[in-house]
C-alpha cells in the first residue's frame, strides 16, 4: 500500500510540474509574441513618423519654388495626399497635407502645414506633425545692433544679443552674444578704454564669456527694412492712418526733429485714444554722433481726436509724423512711423510711458517700426516697463544724456533692433549720471513664432519657425 501511495504522489508531482512548465512555456511564448508585435508596431510608428516629416520637408521645398501657394499646385482644396515610395521601387506609405495661411491685411504672414504619415503595410498606425513656415522674425533676439555697442555691468540680458560691430559685454548674458567682426578698435575715452586698443569681437568683464561667439555672419538691415509704402497702403485701406500734421521741423546741426505730431494711448479693451500734439517743450540732450541737440519730446498741449477700435484683420497703425506712444495693448498691433511726403525727414517714436500687454499668454503683442529713431524722453518714469519689438530702422533706440536726470529701473520684455548704437544709461567718472541705473532685458519667447504683422525678419530665408507632433 505504501508503494502504491508513493507512486500516486509521484504522478501528482509530475502532473503539477508539467502544468507549471506548460504555463511557463505558454507565458513565455505569449511574451515573445507580444514583444515581437510591439516591436513591429514601434517600427511601423517610426516609419509613419518619418513619412509625416517627409511631408513637411516636401512642402518646404514646394514653397521655395512656389511661394505662398496654399493648394499644393492644384486648384482644389485639401487635404493633399502624396504617395511615399522606396527609391528602389515599391510603395512605403503616404502623407496627407493640410495647409492654412495666416493672413493679416490680406497678406500671408505665415503658413501652417499639418502632415499625417501612414504606412502602407498597416494603415491603422498614423503619426501627425505640424510646422509654421515663415521667415524668422527679429523677435528671436533680445538685441540686434548695427554698430559697436557697450553693455554695462548693470545689464541683465536674456535672449540672443547681436551686433554687426564689436561688443563690450560687462553685463550678465544668459544666451549667446555674437559679433560680426573678429576684432575691432576700442577707442580711447569710449567703451571704457583708456587707449586705442585692438580687442576681440566680443570682450569685457561679463561672467558668461563661454557664450560669446565671433565672428559670425552680419545681419543685413537692408533685408529687414520695412516697405513703408506697402504698410501705408494697408493702413489706409483697412487699418488706421494718420496724415502728416507737423508744420515745424527743427534743424540743429543737421539733426531734424518735429515739434508736433500725434500721441497714441492704447487701452486694454483693444482701442486706442488718438491725440494731436499741438505744442512741445524743448529740452537739451546729448547723443553720440550728434552731440547736443534740443529734443522737443515733452508735450505741453494736445487735442483729443477720438477713440478707435484697432482692426483685428489689419492691426496696423501708420503715422506719417512724429509719434508718442504708451498704454496697454490688447491683441497684436504694429505701429509704423514714416514720412513718405518729405523725403529728407524721418519721424521718431517717443515712448511716453509704460507699454504693457493686456494678456501675457502671447495673444497680445506690439511691434514699433520707426523710419527714424525710438527714444525715451526726459522726465520719463522712474521705473519704466516696456513690452514690445522696437525697430529703429534709420537711427537708434535709446535715451539721450539729460543732465541731472537719473532714473531707477528700465525693464524691457521683447526685442530691440537699432541701426545705430543703443544707450539708455550714461556714466560720468564710472558713476551713472543720467538714464537708468538698473536695466533688465529679456526677449519674448511667445512672440517668436507669432509676432505682430509685418514684424521684420532677420533673414530672407523662409523655414519652419515652429515644429511639433500632434
Amino acid at each position: 500500500m505504501k508503494r502504491r501511495h508513493e507512486k500516486g504522489i509521484i504522478i501528482v508531482l509530475v502532473l503539477v510540474f508539467a502544468a507549471v512548465f506548460g504555463l511557463s512555456v505558454s507565458a513565455l511564448t505569449t511574451f515573445i509574441f507580444m514583444q515581437a508585435k510591439l516591436s513591429a508596431s514601434k517600427e511601423i510608428r517610426e516609419q509613419a513618423f518619418g513619412i509625416a516629416e517627409a511631408g513637411l520637408e516636401y512642402y518646404h521645398w514646394f514653397l521655395a519654388h512656389y511661394p505662398n501657394n496654399l493648394k499644393d499646385g492644384t486648384s482644389g482644396s485639401g487635404p493633399y495626399v502624396h504617395t511615399y515610395t522606396d527609391p528602389q521601387g515599391g510603395t512605403i506609405g503616404s502623407f496627407s497635407l493640410d495647409i492654412v495661411g495666416n493672413k493679416k491685411c490680406g497678406e500671408i504672414q505665415s503658413i501652417d502645414i499639418t502632415s499625417t504619415g501612414t504606412v502602407a503595410s498597416d494603415p491603422a498606425f498614423k503619426r501627425t506633425v505640424s510646422g509654421r513656415h515663415a521667415a524668422p522674425s527679429v523677435a528671436e533676439y533680445a538685441y540686434i545692433i548695427g554698430e559697436n555697442v557697450w553693455a554695462g555691468s548693470d545689464r541683465n540680458i536674456t535672449g540672443p544679443y547681436h551686433s554687426n560691430g564689436g561688443v563690450r559685454m560687462d553685463g550678465t548674458n544668459n544666451s549667446v552674444v555674437t559679433s560680426g567682426v573678429a576684432t575691432w578698435t576700442c577707442p580711447a575715452g569710449d567703451f571704457g578704454c583708456t587707449t586705442n586698443q585692438t580687442v576681440n569681437g566680443v570682450f569685457g568683464d561679463g561672467p558668461n564669456s563661454n557664450l560669446w561667439q565671433f565672428p559670425v555672419s552680419t545681419i543685413s538691415f537692408s533685408n529687414m527694412a520695412a516697405s513703408f509704402s506697402n504698410l501705408k497702403s494697408k493702413a489706409v485701406a483697412s487699418g488706421i492712418y494718420l496724415a502728416p500734421y507737423s508744420t515745424t521741423v527743427v534743424n540743429y546741426q543737421g539733426y531734424l526733429t518735429a515739434q508736433n505730431g500725434y500721441r497714441l494711448l492704447f487701452r486694454s479693451d483693444g482701442t486706442v485714444d488718438i491725440y494731436r500734439v499741438t505744442a512741445t517743450t524743448g529740452y537739451w540732450g546729448y547723443r553720440s554722433g550728434i552731440e547736443w541737440t534740443p529734443d522737443f519730446h515733452i508735450i505741453s498741449s494736445e487735442t483729443y481726436l477720438g477713440r478707435q477700435t484697432i482692426p483685428v484683420d489689419c492691426p496696423v497703425i501708420f503715422v506719417e509724423d512724429k509719434t508718442w506712444i504708451q498704454g496697454a495693448i490688447n491683441g497684436k498691433v504694429t505701429v509704423v512711423t514714416a514720412d513718405l511726403v518729405n523725403s529728407n525727414f524721418a519721424p521718431d517714436v517717443i515712448i511716453r510711458g509704460d507699454l504693457t500687454y493686456a494678456t501675457e499668454d502671447g495673444t497680445s503683442g506690439l511691434t514699433v517700426i520707426s523710419e527714424g529713431g525710438i527714444f525715451i524722453p526726459p522726465q520719463s518714469q522712474n521705473n519704466l516697463t516696456l513690452n514690445g519689438i522696437f525697430v529703429a530702422q534709420g537711427d537708434r533706440f535709446g535715451r539721450p544724456y539729460y543732465e541731472n536726470d537719473v532714473k531707477n529701473s528700465l525693464t524691457i520684455h521683447g526685442s530691440i533692433v537699432s541701426k545705430n548704437r543703443v544707450g539708455t544709461s550714461w556714466t560720468c567718472d564710472t558713476v551713472i549720471c543720467s538714464g537708468y541705473q538698473n536695466r533688465y532685458n529679456s526677449y519674448d519667447r511667445l512672440q517668436t513664432t507669432n509676432p505682430p504683422p509685418y514684424t521684420p525678419s532677420y533673414t530672407t530665408t523662409h523655414q519652419y519657425i515652429l515644429w511639433q507632433e500632434e
